[in-house]
């Protein structure tokens, strides 16, 4: 099963939140505004770690964390099937209280007519009231009729009629538990910014590489005659230094000098009439296994992980949870091969990673969100947050949650869009248009976004910007590609409440036919018409940025050319490209 939505209150910087979720989610924002909040608050609700009084917002006496979960397999639905949907979905929250209690309680799906409700089964065994309800087409014909007959009754009248539900919060525990067990709903793998990545490769149980390695050790207790061998024979030979055997009988072969110690301690005690029995427990070998295991890296030096740079430790850490990755695919084939195998926890993953991007060079960053798409698209869910324009994908931006905080009395906000922004031909121009220039994904982390529509305008309005003394690095010039293009990113910004700036040609030039003024009309009415007042504006070039400048004829979309006139001594800024260059930062 997957989070399809989380809702958060009063956790840290968060008064009230709700956010859509996809199997991928990239969470980004400014320092200290909540992108780390939000993934504590998963990790809270998951068990992953306790709760502290400083944990509640602004003097709040209780907290919560809820998740609604979809796409459930069948261990999944007969697991929560007290919780289950009509959409077969299940929603659970996780309540803290100030002192450090807390509690799981599900939402129950309960019909709004009386005689649909389970708990008033019971009124309806006689068959005269029976016979009197909408139900009684499925309750049997003769016989006596029991609670249970009602039951199905019920489940057959909802499954087969438009029937009106009440969602609410049960009163009891979830489950009937009172303590959740921890991956209950699936194993969480969580890897924060700042981590020796020594702990990770501990074959500790609870960390990424303990997990991973637990499974090879269970693997090899299943399968390996040696090892079961190995285990009995050593269960035998610490058995022998008790008095008695597995089967309650006097150990005649237990060495004397156990019995000896024995009764010298009880002679030391004989006045307190008690005795001494030295009970020898044998140990577990998996565990033994465990604990003397001990990872080395050999990359021309033969040493522990500690001993490495943070670049090939973090690189390790993501090479973990490949692995992991592709052992989760192995076992979720095999369940599947195994219809009979029942579950008591979900095999679902969540795989949450605070600023994955530390100590990475540009291209391994890449080269990571690869991995991480993969991860998402098999069947695990990623959760992230991350300042690097390498981990996101503009085209998927559905999976794109903006983090704000404008003031500590608000709390933290998001910002995401899950609708279709674009269709048809739309669609694939604006993935062509971002292919040219990946790194358009900056436009995200930007205060303010200026669309241009070519690379002559981005590398000479910052320069111009520079001069004036106007120029702010928060300020982000994207290179559209084309005119046509600026529309497509105008709606992203809109979708996403990012301000910006639309920067085009007019395109009137004196050499142009009417034919070739109309199509410049037209694509000037396309880009006006897609600006949002609430968050762009425009600013027009007659005719482009090029005979604004002076340039002669001849070196149209240059940028060198038109860089090195703008540097030159001569140059001056006429008043108007001056007024449009303040009007782009201002």
């Amino acid at each position: 099963m997957k989070i399809k939505k989380i809702i958060i209150s009063n956790w840290r910087s968060i008064k009230e939140l709700e956010i859509d979720f996809e199997d991928m989610m990239v969470f980004i924002g400014q320092n200290n505004h909540g992108k780390s909040n939000i993934l504590s608050s998963i990790l809270f609700f998951f068990g992953e770690i306790k709760h502290q009084d400083l944990d509640f917002n602004h003097g709040a006496q209780e907290l919560y964390v809820e998740a609604l979960f979809t796409d459930l397999d069948d261990d999944d639905k007969s697991t929560f099937k007290k919780y289950l949907t009509s959409t077969d979905e299940i929603r659970v929250r996780k309540t803290a209280y100030i002192g450090g209690n807390f509690d799981y309680k599900g939402y129950i799906e309960n019909p709004v007519e009386e005689f649909l409700q389970e708990q008033n089964a019971g009124s309806y065994t006689k068959r005269e009231i029976a016979a009197s309800l909408p139900l009684h087409p499925y309750i049997p014909d003769a016989g006596r009729i029991l609670k249970q007959n009602i039951i199905d009754a019920q489940k057959d009248y909802i499954k087969n009629n438009d029937v009106e539900f009440n969602y609410e919060l049960e009163q009891t525990n979830f489950l009937g538990l009172k303590s959740v067990a921890k991956g209950i709903f699936g194993d969480v793998y969580f890897i924060p910014a700042i981590k020796d990545a020594t702990e990770d490769f501990t074959t500790k149980e609870a960390s990424a590489f303990g997990k991973l390695y637990s499974s090879v050790i269970n693997s090899m207790s299943e399968s390996n005659d040696d090892w079961r061998e190995t285990k009995g024979k050593l269960s035998t030979l610490f058995g022998m230094l008790n008095k008695v055997d597995a089967n309650g009988n006097a150990n005649e072969n237990r060495p004397q000098e156990l019995t000896v110690f024995e009764e010298e301690l009880g002679k030391e005690l004989i006045h307190w009439g008690a005795e001494i029995d030295v009970e020898v427990i044998p140990p577990n070998i998996d565990d033994v296994f465990r604990a003397n295991t001990q990872v080395w890296v050999n990359d021309g030096v033969r040493t522990d992980i500690r001993r490495k740079g943070h670049g090939l430790q973090r690189a390790l850490t993501f090479a973990l949870i490949n692995v992991v990755s592709d052992q989760l695919k192995r076992l979720r084939a095999q369940d599947a091969d195994d219809e009979a195998k029942g579950r008591s926890a979900s095999n679902s993953t969540y795989f949450i990673l605070e600023e994955p991007e530390l100590y990475l060079h540009p291209q391994a960053q890449r080269a990571l969100f690869d991995s991480l798409v993969s991860l998402s698209e098999s069947k695990n869910q990623v959760l992230l947050c991350t300042h690097a324009s390498a981990l996101i994908d503009v085209e998927k931006y559905s999976s794109i949650c903006i983090v704000k905080k404008d003031s500590d009395a608000e709390g933290t906000k998001i910002c995401q869009f899950t609708g279709e922004l674009f269709a048809g031909n739309s669609k694939k121009d604006f993935n062509l248009a971002y292919w040219l220039n990946p790194d358009r994904s900056e436009l995200f982390f930007a205060k303010k976004v200026v669309l241009v529509e070519g690379p002559t305008d981005k590398t000479v309005i910052p320069l111009l910007a520079k001069s004036l003394g106007i120029f702010r690095y928060e300020v982000t010039l994207v290179d559209c590609g084309s005119k046509t293009a600026i529309p497509l990113y105008a709606r992203l910004l809109n979708s996403f409440s990012i301000p910006y700036v639309s920067v085009y040609d007019q395109d009137h030039q004196a050499h142009k036919n009417q034919q070739a003024l109309d199509v410049a009309n037209r694509d000037t009415a396309l880009v006006e018409a897609e600006i949002n007042a609430d968050f762009g504006k425009s600013i027009v070039f007659v005719n482009d940025i090029e005979e604004e400048l002076g340039l002669p004829d001849g070196n149209k979309s240059k940028p060198y050319v038109a860089l090195s006139h703008v540097s030159d001594e001569g140059f001056t800024l006429p008043q108007q490209l001056e007024s449009k260059i303040r009007g782009i930062y201002e």
